[in-house]
This record gives structure tokens, C-alpha cells and sequence, in this order.
């Protein structure tokens, strides 16, 4: 590995810790480098904060250091006015003579702009260090600007005999198919997307409020279909944890591909990534439209006999791993 890539490498290990704050701006890493000696480090604050370089470069105590330093980061700095300055402005005007960057930056806002500016100010640019490693690093930004759509994420939990709930219930609340670590995890996961959704089926069946509990971090937009406003506001979903948008045929055109239409609905709602929990109905259309990008399949203990059965997909298997007696299973997209 070269002196860039090990830098870049640990510009995304420090952009890890802007995960479920920064949406819709991308998590991006910044490392800030003098004399072979990392000077400081940042990301990318929650939104409407500062950028990563703009944290990276407050934290130099002598900024006279940053007039012989390599400022390294994920991705391209941005070149337009938003809700901060242009980083690459600040860049020029501390004269910071030589910048690595990950991966070119596809919003049209920026596309390149940032590199070029940096340039013309007589600035060194290496650009493409870990390229693979950072774009999908930034895997939800760029789905969002080159889609035009969430980064979108499946989950579900099925039984030893491929069912993912039970043909009958006594109340509406959920039926456990996993243990309370699978549980946590899903938690944990819930606070790193932007949006959480599900049908309305699974609002009635089960009531869930969708919220982060067993983990420290913030609730996602929760996303509820609501084709014919059948669910009042007496279910959890519409409580004050957490906002709530609703999908109805106000909303979007159900005679259409209804996952696209809701992807569309998302995206210009400024989400970029959402976790689908269900039901079965939900899942298998967005899996046979073909939008999605990740599948999350716990497999518990538990033995149905008969019920709902597991969506059907086809994915490559990406990781597998035991959380006690269950199994998880990580998919991707081919």
C-alpha cells in the first residue's frame, strides 16, 4: 500500500463517524498530513455544519504548517455555496500546496469544479487514490445523484422453513423470529439510514413505532404507504418520536410501478438511503421492479409450519455471519 493509499484509507475510517448525521450531504474524511505526521483529522457535521476539511483545518493549531502540508480526503472538496463556503475555497486561501482525493464528486453543483479551481490556484492534485474504496464508501450519495434514488436496503427475518410471519396472530404486535442481539443490530442499522419504510399491512399487524430503542442515535424518517388512508393516527408510526411521511394515492400514481414511483417520491424528498422492514407485499415489489441495492436476511430458530412466505430474490452473497443461533446474511444487487 503507498503513502496516498494509506492516508485515504484512514480518511475513511475517520468518515465512518459521520454515519446517520450528515444525510442528505455525503460522510466524507478528511486527514491533513505534515511531515509524514497525520496534524489533524475531521468529517463531515451533521447537516447544515461544516464540511470534513473545514473541521480538519480548524483543528491545526500553527496554520502556518498547512503551507507544507498534503491535505487528504474522500471526496472531491466541494466549489459552490450551500449551506457552508466552498471547501476548496478555503483550501486556496491557506495555501495548502498539495490534496489527494479519493473520488471526483458527481453532483452537477461540483462534477470536477472543486479540482479544477484548485488547480488554477497552482495547487497539486492527485486524483482517484482508493477510488473503488471511496465510491462505495459514498455508495448512498452516489446512488442518490447518478439513480435518482434512495440507496435502498431490504430487510427481513425469516424462519428455519422460510416464513417471515405467522398465518394468524393474537394481537397486533410483532412475532419475535430472532434473538435480541439480531434485534439491537437492526437498531443500530436503523440510526445509520436516512428513512426507514414499510406497508400499510405491517402498520396494522404489527404496530411498530420504527424508532431507534435499543441503540444510541437518531430516528429515521419513517416512511409509511398509506395507499387507500386507511391508518389513523392511533398507531405508534404517527407518534412524536420521529417524523413521518406517508405514501398515498395523493401522493404518487399507484397505477404506475409503484416502486419506482415511491424511489422518485423519496428522492425528491431529499433521502438518501432507506431501510424497507416489510411485509412481504412491500419487499417482493421492490425486488421485482429491481430496486434495490442490499438484502439483510436474518434466519432465526423458529419453525412456522405454515404463514407469510419470505420474498424471493436473487442477490451474491456478500457476507454470512452467526449472531448466537441465528444467521445473518448480507446480499448485494448483482
Amino acid at each position: 500500500m503507498t503513502t496516498h493509499e494509506t492516508y485515504i484509507k484512514r480518511c475513511i475510517s475517520v468518515a465512518e463517524n459521520g454515519l446517520g448525521n450528515t444525510a442528505p450531504n455525503p460522510m466524507v474524511g478528511c486527514v491533513i498530513v505534515h511531515n509524514n505526521t497525520i496534524i489533524a483529522e475531521g468529517f463531515t457535521s451533521p447537516f447544515g455544519g461544516s464540511h470534513a476539511e473545514v473541521n480538519a483545518i480548524n483543528l491545526v493549531n500553527d496554520k502556518a504548517l498547512l503551507k507544507t502540508a498534503t491535505l487528504y480526503v474522500t471526496l472531491e472538496p466541494c466549489s459552490h455555496f450551500g449551506k457552508t463556503p466552498p471547501c476548496s475555497d478555503l483550501i486556496i486561501k491557506h495555501q495548502i500546496p498539495n490534496v489527494v482525493i479519493g473520488c471526483i464528486d458527481d453532483n452537477p453543483k461540483v462534477a470536477g469544479k472543486g479540482i479544477s479551481k484548485l488547480k488554477a490556484s497552482g495547487c497539486n492534485v492527485t486524483v482517484g487514490v482508493l477510488e473503488d474504496e471511496c465510491k462505495a464508501h459514498h455508495k448512498r450519495f452516489f446512488t442518490f445523484h447518478n439513480k435518482k434514488r434512495p440507496y435502498i436496503i431490504l430487510k427481513w427475518a425469516e424462519t428455519q422453513d422460510g416464513f417471515i410471519a405467522p398465518a394468524t396472530k393474537e394481537n397486533n404486535k410483532p412475532v419475535w423470529i430472532t434473538n435480541t442481539f439480531s434485534r439491537q443490530l437492526v437498531h443500530k442499522w436503523r440510526a445509520e439510514e436516512q428513512a426507514i419504510l414499510v406497508g400499510t399491512n405491517t402498520v396494522i399487524e404489527d404496530n411498530p413505532s420504527l424508532t431507534v430503542r435499543d441503540w444510541t442515535g437518531n430516528n429515521p424518517i419513517r416512511v409509511v404507504i398509506d395507499k387507500d388512508e386507511k391508518l389513523n393516527k392511533t398507531y405508534s408510526v404517527f407518534n412524536l418520536e420521529a417524523e413521518t411521511l406517508k405514501i398515498t394515492s395523493k401522493t404518487i400514481n399507484f397505477n404506475k410501478p409503484v416502486a419506482q414511483e415511491i424511489c422518485s417520491y423519496l428522492h425528491n424528498n431529499n433521502i438518501n438511503s432507506v431501510i424497507i422492514e416489510g411485509g412481504a407485499q412491500t419487499l417482493q415489489t421492490f425486488i421485482n421492479e429491481n430496486l434495490w441495492d442490499e438484502a439483510r436476511v436474518f434466519s432465526g430458530n423458529a419453525i412456522f409450519k405454515t404463514g407469510i412466505k419470505a420474498p424471493l430474490f436473487n442477490g451474491q452473497l456478500v457476507s454470512e455471519q452467526s449472531i448466537l443461533k441465528d444467521t445473518l446474511k448480507i446480499y448485494a444487487n448483482n
